[in-house]
């Protein structure tokens, strides 16, 4: 087991200094690409389509990406201890570029689809490899500064990806908004020759990579982006009880596995990491019901425009930004950790704020609802993150830095299906009346509480195990 993380104060000027400087822009750039990519591409691809044609093929440009992204991410500790941090995040760099390419040239939907599996297999990769290489980059008083910026990148993506997206689509074209991506890359390749070392921790013993079990996670998560498409309730629900069934039947066969792709404690509920990683696995499930359903409620049960729809969704983000910046400023690791434990609880209470309005009426309940659900993924995510590494013996470091951005993506993808499944099941749709919408909202967000009181139970649980293990 690592030993206890020692107490620095570190300020975040010390990031910008020549000698952290490139290091810091470097791996947010990596995390940045992944998740402005991950989120802009709502508003350029339906003028593709319009472009292109094939729009029974729009949904497979969200789906082909975040499967590949998530097989990638949970194939990148395997790649990195084959053959080295360096050649790994500058061959995904480069399939990424590739991706890229085939997407902002295509002439058909087909290339596009192409290119967004391309993209999504490299910046998983690359996403999880960034988190991985905090610690041999960053002296310990600096990792939690750098966990902060990482989780501010994901929160300004989320903020920022639609508008640069929707800007670059509507005064040029949606190539252009793909076409961004490509010098960005670059710079990033420019970056990693720079400050990643050569150097394979050896190539003999490295294992080989598992590609049943990567398949067969990909499947599981297939089945799930393919739940929201299939329209109807029974197929649906077949589909997700398919999709948990196999996803439970790859973390039993890899537990067992002398080539594991999971850390040995993921999931568990004896050890802090397998809790930890429920409640990173949980919170953006939960939190999907506003990412997914939010503005459409906003939009249809308050008649808000499009603007000031978007602006309180974009309130999440800013929230999160803003406290993620005041948390890893705190110089005490035993506050930040006392802190964390607050942050499901943030959710929790944002959630039910939500659903308060929902219920209510009052549209003015919603605000701080999004005030505080950001405040929980600011307090805990980039805390949350530090401590998982710490709690991770040596040799698994790697393999739970990878997950970490890869269970962000899977718990959004989860929720996405989850809560369309309930809206489904409870009559939403196009033609539903206000009242129909209303119900069916008040249950996908009641859902929602039910699922972030979970991620409170294991985060207290994650807070017990550590301090039993002096990580804490």
């Amino acid at each position: 087991m690592a030993a206890p993380p020692v107490e620095f104060s570190a300020g975040w000027a010390e990031l910008l200094r020549p000698r952290y400087l490139i290091s810091t822009i470097t791996l947010c750039l990596g995390v940045a690409l992944f998740a402005f990519n991950e989120f802009f591409i709502s508003t350029a691809l339906p003028t593709a389509v319009e472009d292109l044609g094939g729009a029974a093929l729009l949904s497979w440009a969200f789906t082909l990406y975040l499967v590949f992204a998530i097989i990638g991410g949970m194939a990148a500790a395997n790649l990195k201890q084959r053959f080295g941090a360096r050649t790994t995040l500058l061959v995904s760099a480069t399939i990424f570029i590739a991706g890229t390419v085939s997407a902002t040239l295509a002439t058909d939907m087909t290339q596009v689809l192409a290119g967004r599996l391309l993209q999504g297999a490299g910046e998983g990769i690359v996403a999880a490899l960034c988190y991985a290489l905090i610690p041999e980059l960053f002296p310990p008083r600096l990792v939690p500064k750098v966990f902060g910026a990482e989780a501010i990148v994901w929160a300004l993506a989320a903020f920022s990806g639609p508008l640069v997206a929707g800007g670059l689509t509507e005064h040029f074209s949606w190539r252009a908004a793909f076409f961004v991506s490509i010098p960005v890359a670059a710079i990033f390749i420019l970056l990693v020759l720079c400050i990643v070392p050569h150097g394979v921790s050896g190539l003999q013993k490295a294992p080989s990579i598992p590609f049943a079990r990567l398949a067969a996670a990909g499947f599981g998560i297939l089945m799930i982006s393919l739940s929201g498409a299939v329209g109807s309730t029974a197929p649906m629900a077949l589909l997700l009880a398919g999709a948990a069934i196999v996803l439970m039947a790859v973390v039993y066969l890899d537990r067992r596995s002398a080539n594991p792709v999971l850390p040995k404690a993921a999931f568990t509920v004896r050890k802090a990491l397998g809790t930890g990683l429920w409640v990173i696995l949980l919170m953006p499930l939960a939190q999907a019901a506003g990412s997914v359903f939010l503005v459409y409620s906003l939009q249809h049960l308050w008649q808000l425009g499009p603007t000031a729809a978007g602006a309180l969704s974009a309130v999440m983000a800013i929230s999160w930004s803003l406290t993620a910046i005041v948390v890893a400023s705190l110089p005490s690791l035993a506050l930040r950790n006392r802190i964390m434990l607050a942050g499901p609880v943030l959710l929790l209470a944002g959630l039910a704020a939500v659903m308060a309005a929902i219920d209510s009426g009052r549209l003015w309940l919603v605000l701080p609802g999004q005030v505080l659900i950001g405040a929980g993924f600011g307090t805990s995510w980039g805390t949350l993150s530090q401590l998982m590494m710490d709690v991770s013996t040596d040799t698994e470091r790697d393999r739970t830095s990878a997950m970490l951005p890869t269970l962000q993506s899977a718990g959004y993808a989860i929720g996405a299906a989850f809560f369309g499944l309930i809206a489904n099941v409870m009559g939403f749709g196009e033609a539903a009346s206000a009242e129909t919408i209303r119900q069916a909202m008040l249950v996908v967000f009641v859902t929602g509480c039910g699922i972030a009181a979970v991620s409170v139970f294991f985060g207290m649980r994650t807070g017990t195990l550590a301090r039993r293990q002096a990580q804490f």
